[in-house]
């Protein structure tokens, strides 16, 4: 009896280093939790047609004015100049979004979204949309490369997380030979089941809650609140059927 070959699954930990990844061959799942990710499943999740990530505020603005759309993104966590919107989930409610273009540009993700654009195929990660996550690709059945966005290149507490608990829930149908997927395994679970209260070791807790921003990342750190599933088609993240 053959014996069953099982797809890899890997973790990077930083957009530096994404380039030591086999990206082609892979589905890559982009990752910041706090909070590009998490607001871009629960737009979709609350009726946003799409969501249309782009790298630059200048960008963000043009083509917002072109689709009458609405236009959001951060710097360092606060509103980016030239925008009317942020980042926080909160913002994005089904009486405000549905049936709504969302342009977006953030600090880390949509940074990390565009530099794997030659993969298989991309979805976007968080928390509050986890089950779906997982879901999808147990039922894939290719290559994983869970990658986090991190913050400016450095490896940070919430995204290593959420890719420890994909890990810890999908493992069983993956082959798992990365000693990134271990780690960020070993720090999920080292949180227990008190994510927000691990979390408050984290810069990024830190960086938010100067802004008193302590209930978006609960938010973000809470499971399956917005559980679909963001799909990169086009340039445009839509809500898979």
């Amino acid at each position: 009896m053959s014996e069953i070959i099982k797809p890899r699954l890997e973790v990077c930990l930083s957009p530096a280093l994404l380039h030591l990844f086999d990206v082609k061959n892979s589905i890559v799942v982009i990752i910041d939790v706090l909070r590009a990710t998490s607001t871009i499943c629960t737009a979709l999740h609350n009726g946003a047609a799409k969501v249309i990530p782009v790298a630059t505020v200048e960008e963000c603005v043009n083509i917002g004015r072109q689709l009458n759309a609405i236009t959001a993104g951060e710097r360092d966590g606060k509103i980016a100049d030239g925008l009317l919107h942020g980042n926080s989930p909160f913002e994005y409610p089904e009486e405000f979004i549905a049936g709504k273009v969302l342009v977006l540009t953030t600090t880390n993700g949509t940074k990390l979204l565009h530099m794997a654009k030659d993969a298989v195929q991309i979805i976007t990660g968080s928390f509050p949309n986890i089950s779906a996550v997982c879901e999808y690709l147990i039922s894939q059945g290719q290559p994983v490369i869970l990658g986090c966005a991190a913050w400016k290149d450095r490896v940070n507490m919430e995204d290593t997380l959420f890719a420890g608990a994909v890990v810890s829930r999908i493992k069983a149908h993956f082959d798992v030979n990365c000693d990134s997927a271990l780690a960020a395994e070993t720090l999920y679970q080292s949180a227990g089941n008190d994510l927000f209260g691990f979390m408050k070791k984290a810069s990024h807790y830190q960086r938010l809650a100067r802004y008193g921003l302590e209930e978006d990342i609960r938010f973000c750190l809470t499971p399956d609140g917005a559980n679909v599933l963001p799909v990169l088609r086009n340039g445009e993240l839509v809500k898979e059927k």
